[in-house]
């Protein structure tokens, strides 16, 4: 299952590392690909994942979902 999302405020690779490191940790992610330009994030998982969960990770990372 893939899904994807809109992080904002990402500017390095640092940022990039960050979100992937705590996207990855979700329980049943496979892959985590983010894109520094576009701000895209595509999680690859088992079973869907609540994008709260998703969220909460980029939070922990510092940086936001897109509404």
């Amino acid at each position: 299952m893939q899904s994807t999302f809109a992080v904002v405020g990402m500017t390095c690779g640092h940022c990039v590392a960050a979100v992937t490191e705590e996207v990855g940790a979700i329980a049943g992610v496979t892959d985590v690909r983010v894109d520094l330009a576009s701000g895209a994030l595509e999680v690859t998982s088992d079973s869907p994942v609540a994008r709260q969960a998703v969220a909460e990770a980029v939070e922990e990372a510092g940086y936001q979902l897109a509404p």
